[in-house]
């Protein structure tokens, strides 16, 4: 499958490119922390430009001719982005402390593919399978272009996160993982279509892709971090206690196992290995290792990011959005500008968040490398009625207007938010006299 994306006599410029990108993907991080550009924006922008250019062989990853690549490229990214992210939470999971997560993920991600799926329905007029589908592949937000507006490395303190980056975080982390539910139902229901409805269907539904496989990824994914944390910091045998050896590749050795002993037992990988990833740090909050394992993770990450960005640009380049509709294009920026935005809002009412931090964690609802996956994966499992270009057109162009939009206003945002938060904490305390000189 690579030699169809490959030419022997295009390698070079491969190789080019690919030392290239490495290159950027340690120096733009740094190079772009206080400018309103982002890494996505920098990757998409070089792949689109480069495919313009007229050079021969270089690599045409077509999402329908290739469509099983690219389900498993983005899918190694984004495992290996919601293990960095479960690691870089400092805040231990509670009922409470992770109040405004819990009403993301059980209110606003719903509400989010109903109304999406509703409005592809009437808007762009898609079979409910369909518009089921794209709203499912567009639901979760992503833990790996948020990189501006997620928590930063692991720390020794617990309450050091602001509201906006850890919610942020924490719903990409645990959405990826929840959102397959809806995507499986979208593959039934195109699959129903054929044979018939039944209630049978939909309890096997409830029961199977709802309640079964989510607890088989709690269950593995605990039990898989429970035993790497005891053996990184508390094994007798130094050979097993890893934390001493300083080695962050383990970090990967962590991801593939709880990803995979869960998807052999027919469990939600994703969701695995955050709750993997979680149960490692609280083992030892407090070790240096968990800053070793992420910087690990997140290099790999912007590795993955910088491929994969540069050929969603390629492909752009190429005509991707050839068969984008208006209505498609609509789709999006209802999606992007109204519903999350609204829902957003509305489930945080009388939560914990106030203001600007209850606006942008409303409007940062962040579209990116899970969509990717996740329709890829349902196209190869089912036939759906529209055509496939047409559908990677929508995300494609949703996940774009994401990169570009967010990437130019999470600099400016987070750090007003950032100020704000500084006189909130110079301000003296209520009731509270200033010292005398």
């Amino acid at each position: 499958m690579v030699i169809d994306l490959l030419s022997w006599t295009g390698i070079d410029v491969v190789y080019a490119c690919t030392g290239l990108g490495a290159l950027c993907a340690a120096v733009l991080p740094t190079a772009l922390a206080k400018r309103p550009l982002s890494l996505p924006m920098v990757f998409l922008a070089a792949g689109f430009l480069v495919f313009l250019l007229p050079l021969e062989a270089l690599p045409q990853l077509d999402p329908v001719r290739h469509r099983s690549m690219v389900e498993h490229l983005t899918e190694v990214c984004v495992v290996v982005a919601l293990m960095g992210a479960g690691l870089a939470i400092n805040r231990p999971p509670g009922r409470r402390t992770w109040a405004t997560t819990w009403r993301l993920l059980g209110l606003a991600m719903p509400l989010t593919i109903l109304l999406t799926a509703a409005v592809a329905g009437w808007l762009v007029g898609w079979p409910p399978a369909v518009a089921l589908l794209v709203a499912a592949a567009l639901a979760p937000t992503d833990p790996v272009l948020a990189a501006e507006v997620r928590v930063g490395e692991p720390t020794d303190e617990e309450d050091d996160e602001d509201e906006v980056r850890f919610a942020l975080t924490s719903e990409a982390g645990l959405n990826d993982g929840l959102a397959f539910p809806f995507v499986l139902a979208a593959v039934a229901l195109t699959t129903a279509s054929a044979t018939g409805w039944s209630t049978q269907g939909l309890w096997h539904w409830v029961w199977s892709d709802i309640l079964l496989r989510s607890a088989v990824g709690l269950v593995v994914g605990f039990t898989v971090g429970r035993v790497l944390g005891w053996m990184f910091f508390q094994a007798a045998w130094k050979a097993l206690r890893l934390s001493e050896h300083r080695e962050g590749f383990v970090a990967l050795a962590a991801t593939f196992t709880a990803y995979g002993l869960t998807e052999l037992l027919h469990g939600y990988g994703f969701l695995a290995v955050f709750i993997a990833a979680c149960t490692i740090r609280n083992a030892e909050r407090s070790h240096r290792y968990h800053r070793v394992m992420h910087a690990f993770t997140d290099q790999i990450e912007r590795l993955l990011t910088a491929v994969i960005l540069f050929l969603v640009g390629g492909f752009i380049a190429d005509g991707g959005l050839a068969a984008l509709t208006w209505r498609g294009a609509l789709l999006g920026l209802v999606l992007f500008l109204l519903i999350r935005p609204v829902v957003g809002w509305v489930v945080q009412l009388r939560g914990k968040t106030v203001g600007r931090e209850r606006a942008t964690i409303a409007v940062f609802g962040i579209r990116g490398i899970g969509s990717f996956f996740y329709l890829a994966y349902a196209l190869g499992e089912a036939d759906f009625a529209a055509p496939a270009r047409e559908l990677w057109a929508v995300v494609t162009f949703t996940v774009l207007l994401s990169v570009l939009l967010h990437g130019v206003a999470a600099t400016p945002v987070t750090a007003r938010l950032d100020r704000s938060a500084r006189r909130g904490r110079e301000e003296p305390r209520a009731g509270e006299q200033p010292h005398a000189g």
